[in-house]
């Protein structure tokens, strides 16, 4: 058989980008952009198009592997896999009770469409409430502020409707991520230049000159975890020149006098001395911001990760409340959504609150105060859940393409957390660092071997847009989708998985059509009806431009309005107001940077990528390097309040002076200065999720981290 193309769509990451795939006799052969998409054009990154490589590499798991006595890792077969899994989570149960298994979900499980709603669906069905996510490592806070604060039923101001755009540590080039309203993953830069050209005036604050930075019409280079100061500071003058939508506040809003008080302490000039930029920027970005017709203010992972997470996720919410940055009667919805099923109603109004937090009925963690974040409990408590006896102590951890020796915060803990474990079964395609430590390894079938659908990364498309994927390349040896590892094992165990549907059936494996419609029921347009009309296009998107829901009038017996004053805020507000930032010695702060050639921990085994970037180089602006004495290409020691790193030194003048950037989720807990250059460091390795961590979320400080740096 020749070369066949199909139409399908990249899971290396969220953005999902739109290709097509080249495969002969059910091999990956070459992929590229579909310049037939509507909605990326032919857009791909260089990390989507590695995945022939990431098919067909020699060091892949075929097979599963489990840890004899001996300590050697020898080939399973699939089900005899399962089977031992099943046999020790039933043992550890009836010895311990539910709580004693977790399971974590990482950035490689949510390429799956399945494997969310699967994991989460098999840790309900065996009882246990220690379900966690990636999610809890780096942004927390945007869902527990979506919710608490208060959710516009008909969602804000699309990306390609504003005119004006404040992106606060987001770097959407590079990490293909932004929030709602942000910037979405298809050819980014081509949209904001776009954008520009329309007229939108684009607003960037972030620590270092990123790649977003560079188009930006105002670039305010804040401080590292100073970004509550230049918010408070925007909502200040805001405020003080009444350029926010007094109609809308008086309408919907609620706490405005509280928010004001709280921001009575940042004038600008304050506020701008405290967050490192210029005062007539700062007050000429809150003048942009409030001035544009439609607009967004969003955030990237970095703000969350340098403390005061929840206070700058409050405050962005603020930003767009005040200004009224949101849908209104008669428009389009913001996000359609086509596979999400918890859409509703779409209404000009404020949605009921939603318990996110220390409400009746959750459950709480028994280390530092901590609960659940909806559904889930924070990443946070996870190494004490497992090294501390008693009532609850986890015993058995399943990850889910995750990889919680380079994602965790303090990184030599959660290794003895990791090898404390009974069993530790890491569901992964290659032996990462996880995965050499793990008791059982157990090999999934890869993104063009399975069916999929767009559910991921329908949140950035602004028109219905809908996608269904066969697979396209033959699984190799004995590997299998995520989905089916967690019925195999729910099956074994006895137990039901719930979906929103109702009850999966138990007796015989489903289909992942099955599958997907039951996870999605309520939806707008279910998986299989996709299915069939993406087969009439030749396995296209589908666009449903007749179901785009349309915003509805308000429903005044259910209406509700946002609490800007509701909790711990803006209280805590005042609170960062008086408390001075202390370095206590560490004259440096250490930030975390998104990687063209990574996303987070997955990439690493990929030849082409490794040629790229082999190491997470410490990027140090030039006179902080002569101030140093530091050598350009030489060996830096990186110093926290916990541990030591190293980094290969780079000259950048992006970055501000007092800093050192490196990307995360690198290193293996072994690494050292010798080998700093072909692995690079763990920058988790200097952070502890017992100091300087967020009390609602439970996030650690991952950026922003007081360091001393010294020649190595």
């Amino acid at each position: 058989m020749g070369v066949e193309t199909r139409k399908t769509f990249c899971r290396f990451c969220h953005a999902n980008c739109a290709m097509e795939v080249d495969v002969e006799n059910g091999k990956v052969i070459e992929v590229r952009g579909d310049k037939d998409d509507p909605a990326f054009g032919g857009y791909t990154c260089l990390k989507g198009r590695e995945l022939p490589d990431s098919h067909n590499a020699e060091h892949r798991l075929h097979h599963s592997l489990i840890r004899n006595d001996a300590g050697e890792f020898q080939e399973t077969a699939m089900p005899q896999a399962l089977e031992h899994v099943a046999d020790e989570i039933r043992r550890v149960i009836a010895e311990h009770g539910p709580n004693s298994v977790a399971v974590f979900m990482g950035s490689g499980g949510y390429q799956n469409s399945a494997a969310m709603a699967a994991s989460l669906s098999f840790a309900q069905a065996i009882g246990t409430r220690n379900f966690y996510t990636s999610v809890t490592l780096d942004q927390p806070a945007k869902v527990f502020t979506t919710a608490r604060y208060g959710k516009w039923m008909g969602g804000t101001n699309t990306f390609s409707e504003s005119d004006v755009a404040l992106l606060v540590g987001n770097n959407p080039i590079v990490s293909h991520y932004s929030p709602p309203g942000g910037v979405p993953p298809f050819s980014p830069s081509r949209r904001i230049r776009d954008a520009k050209e329309r007229g939108m005036k684009v607003i960037v604050a972030d620590p270092r000159e990123s790649d977003v930075a560079r188009l930006a019409d105002i670039y305010l280079p804040v401080k590292p975890g100073e970004d509550p100061a230049l918010l408070a500071g925007m909502l200040h003058v805001i405020i003080k020149e009444e350029l926010y939508d007094r109609n809308f506040v008086a309408a919907h809003v609620d706490g405005f006098e509280e928010l004001t008080a709280a921001v009575e302490p940042f004038a600008p000039d304050a506020a701008a001395a405290r967050a490192g930029v210029d005062a007539d920027q700062l007050i000429a970005a809150a003048r942009i911001f409030a001035g544009g017709s439609k607009g967004c203010a969003v955030t990237g992972t970095g703000p969350e990760m340098a403390g005061n997470g929840t206070l700058t996720e409050y405050l962005v919410t603020c930003l767009n409340t005040v200004c009224a940055r949101f849908k209104q009667e008669g428009e389009k919805a913001a996000i359609p959504g086509i596979f999400t099923n918890i859409n509703g109603p779409r209404r000009a109004q404020v949605g009921p609150n939603v318990p996110m937090f220390g409400a009746e009925g959750m459950e709480k963690s028994r280390f530092r105060g901590l609960g659940q974040l909806g559904v889930e409990m924070p990443c946070n408590v996870l190494a004490d859940e497992i090294l501390t006896p008693g009532d609850g102590q986890v015993r058995v951890l399943i990850s889910v393409g995750g990889n919680p020796v380079v994602g965790f915060p303090d990184q030599v803990k959660m290794v003895r957390a990791l090898d404390d474990l009974d069993m530790f079964v890491q569901i992964d395609p290659w032996m990462s660092a996880s995965a050499k430590r793990a008791d059982v390894v157990l090999a999934p079938s890869q993104c063009l071997e399975r069916e999929d659908i767009s559910n991921l990364s329908e949140w950035w498309h602004e028109e219905p847009y809908a996608r269904y994927v066969e697979a396209v390349a033959t699984p190799p040896g004995d590997v299998i989708d995520e989905y089916e590892m967690f019925w195999t094992l729910a099956h074994k165990l006895g137990v039901t998985m719930q979906l929103a549907g109702g009850p999966l059936p138990m007796d015989e494996k489903p289909s992942k059509e099955t599958f997907l419609d039951l996870m999605t029921a309520g939806c707008i347009v279910p998986p299989s009806e996709v299915r069939k009309d993406a087969a009439k296009l030749g396995g296209s998107a589908v666009l449903y431009p007749d179901r785009h829901p349309v915003v509805e009038a308000v429903e005044e017996s259910e209406f509700n309005r946002f609490g800007l004053g509701a909790g711990d805020m803006p209280a805590e507000l005042l609170r960062y107001a008086d408390d001075a930032p202390a370095r206590a010695g560490f004259e440096f702060k250490l930030i975390s940077r998104r990687s063209k050639t990574r996303f987070n921990s997955i990439g690493h085994p990929l030849k082409k990528l490794r040629e790229k970037t082999t190491t997470n180089p410490a990027y140090i602006h030039p006179d902080d390097i002569a101030q140093l004495g530091l050598e350009e290409d030489g060996i830096v020691a990186i110093t926290s309040p916990h541990a030591t790193i190293h980094g290969v030194v780079k000259s950048s003048n992006k970055v501000r002076r007092g800093l050192v950037s490196m990307a995360h989720a690198y290193g293996d807990v072994d690494a050292t200065k010798d080998d700093v250059r072909e692995r690079g460091s763990s920058t988790n390795r200097l952070t502890s999720e017992v100091v300087d961590f967020d009390p609602i979320t439970g996030q650690s400080l991952q950026s922003a981290i007081p360091v001393k740096l010294v020649p190595a």
